[in-house]
């Protein structure tokens, strides 16, 4: 009668605790450019202000100098 074939016995596998993750140097990072800046230093003008803007533009033919000091004493 043929030999029959076993596999080898193996040994289990060592369970290790799991890796404890710190945060080395955290405190010395550097601030990434992908962050948003905490206040914003403008306000996007919407369709009614930019319409504002060009009706006085077109009855004030003054130069853009003139037109920026106007709408930031507002």
């Amino acid at each position: 009668m043929p030999e029959t074939l076993k596999w080898k016995p193996c040994n289990p596998q060592k369970t290790t605790p799991p890796m404890k993750w710190c945060n080395i140097g955290a405190k010395d990072a550097p601030l990434t450019l992908a962050q948003f800046p905490k206040t914003s230093s403008h306000k996007n003008l919407t369709l009614s202000d930019w319409m504002t803007v060009y009706s006085f533009v077109d009855s004030h033919p003054n130069t853009q100098a003139d037109v920026v000091q106007h709408f930031s004493t507002l």
